[in-house]
């Protein structure tokens, strides 16, 4: 049991060091980013409800007061996640890996949390 939280509590972390990463992009450098959505075909608009929507699933995820508002947040991130990389991947700019990465974190943060959450 105590290597489980280990697990989950190091993979939900570095999850959220990516996630936080992605979202300080949107806020810090958005000239890049709306210059990546417009390459994606979404607008522009979406940049800081989609930041703030990541930020309050980060809480979700941490929060454990909250279990259905915790699911929601890890369904929400896996199809963000799987979206990104498909994104990324049919425009060719080779930046899927991030999306992945953050894809594996989540299944693997999840199914820990599964575990040391039986109740």
């Amino acid at each position: 049991m105590q290597r489980d939280k280990i697990i989950y509590y190091i993979v939900t972390g570095l999850l959220t060091l990516l996630i936080l990463f992605s979202v300080s992009m949107y806020f810090f450098k958005q000239d890049d980013v709306v210059i990546m959505f417009i390459a994606f075909g979404y607008p522009a608009y979406i940049i800081y409800p989609y930041a703030i929507a990541k930020l309050l699933g980060l809480f979700a995820i941490w929060n454990s007061n909250f279990k259905i508002l915790k699911e929601w947040a890890y369904a929400g991130f896996f199809f963000a996640f799987i979206l990104a990389f498909f994104a990324h991947y049919m425009i060719g700019d080779g930046e899927q890996t991030g999306a992945l990465i953050a894809f594996v974190l989540l299944i693997i943060s999840y199914i820990f949390n599964k575990r040391i959450n039986k109740n």
